[in-house]
């Protein structure tokens, strides 16, 4: 309830933002404002991630080896716009909505991407475990380590939020989100 509550307080902030942003994305090639990712949230069920498009229309999927998104500081597939709105994360502040609609919470683990063919069942232990939680717009790993560590890696530390998940947890995890956006800390996998 509290992250509805605050969703609620963000909304009129993330309107001003649309307004202000929507325009440099779309007229940067004419194409779509948001983005909407494939993702698992709780229990696995599959949802639309919103996001400010940061990406050329139709831009190829790359994966790094672990299966996690690519993220590189030449990625020639990102828009001039969109490497703005990466490198301050307010290409994920349109997940506000997500929140709004029950998806996800303010803080929790990053939303997995389903892979094709796999369901819930076919899970490791560890892998719903993770699910076992809303994911988050923000969360431990993604507070610390952002995009600088593996796939694996990053599950431990997600497993190590869902088993230790508090108020004051949370409290820091925003305050180290917001030193890591400020800082710049750990924005592409191939550094």
């Amino acid at each position: 309830m509290l992250d509805v509550f605050l969703a609620l307080l963000a909304l009129p902030f993330l309107c001003l933002l649309i307004l202000v942003i929507a325009p440099w994305i779309w007229l940067g090639d004419r194409g779509p404002v948001f983005y909407l990712a494939k993702r698992r949230g709780l229990k696995g069920e599959p949802f639309n991630m919103i996001k400010f498009r940061s990406m050329d229309v139709d831009a190829p999927d790359i994966r790094n080896v672990d299966n996690s998104t690519f993220s590189s500081q030449h990625d020639p597939r990102v828009t001039p716009v969109g490497r703005i709105l990466r490198k301050t994360s307010l290409d994920e502040l349109p997940q506000i909505f997500n929140v709004l609609k029950g998806d996800m919470s303010w803080i929790g683990p990053r939303a997995s991407i389903p892979r094709e063919g796999m369901d819930y069942s076919d899970l490791s232990e560890e892998r719903q475990r993770r699910l076992s939680v809303r994911p988050g717009i923000t969360g431990y790993t993604a507070a610390l380590y952002r995009n600088s560590i593996e796939r694996e890696e990053k599950l431990r530390h997600d497993l190590y939020y869902v088993e230790h998940m508090s108020f004051v947890l949370d409290v820091k995890i925003f305050f180290w989100t917001i030193a890591s956006v400020l800082g710049r800390k750990n924005l592409y996998t191939n550094e």
